[in-house]
């Protein structure tokens, strides 16, 4: 069976929460609320560890970084997406592609898009033209449209790298 390519879905939900800071794409954006979750609940991060892992085959998020592990508290998640890259490596595949869909009602992240596209290709090692990062609402609709919390929704294709 031809696996040359492979692809991956990954999703995260996170509430918001008064006294914590907003990370998105490894970025601390002013708002007055951030996400609540045992690490820095960056959803952009956490969907794309999970579309990571999927492609690979190698579980979720929740497998390789346990919310009971008190390690994982507050953590940077990026830290998460370095394991996520490492394990790239080690399975002999690289990211042709990834893409981010983030739902939230506010704040406006597009000043923030060419910065937390940086950041994750410098942790992944990929060019800036194989990331892509966009925003909606819901118009008002739903969880996300009452302002109670962020949907991140990520696709990842894999290659398999050439033998050396």
């Amino acid at each position: 069976m031809n696996q040359d390519f492979r692809t991956g879905l990954g999703i995260d939900v996170h509430e918001f929460q008064p006294d914590k800071k907003l990370i998105l794409g490894g970025v601390q954006i002013p708002n007055e609320k951030g996400l609540k979750g045992h690490s820095d609940a960056d959803v952009i991060v956490h969907s794309i560890c999970d579309a990571i892992f999927g492609a690979l085959c190698l579980g979720d998020i929740g497998i390789h970084f346990p919310d009971t592990d008190p390690k994982n508290k507050d953590a940077d998640s990026m830290i998460f997406l370095l394991k996520a890259a490492e394990l790239l490596i080690q399975e002999q595949y690289s990211i042709n592609n990834l893409d981010v869909m983030l739902t939230l009602q506010k704040p406006k992240i597009q000043p923030y898009l060419t910065e937390m596209r940086e950041n994750i290709s410098k942790v992944l090692n990929i060019e800036l033209n194989q990331i892509s990062i966009k925003a909606t609402t819901t118009e008002k609709l739903g969880f996300v449209g009452r302002e109670e919390g962020v949907v991140s929704f990520a696709t990842v294709l894999i290659k398999k790298n050439p033998p050396l």
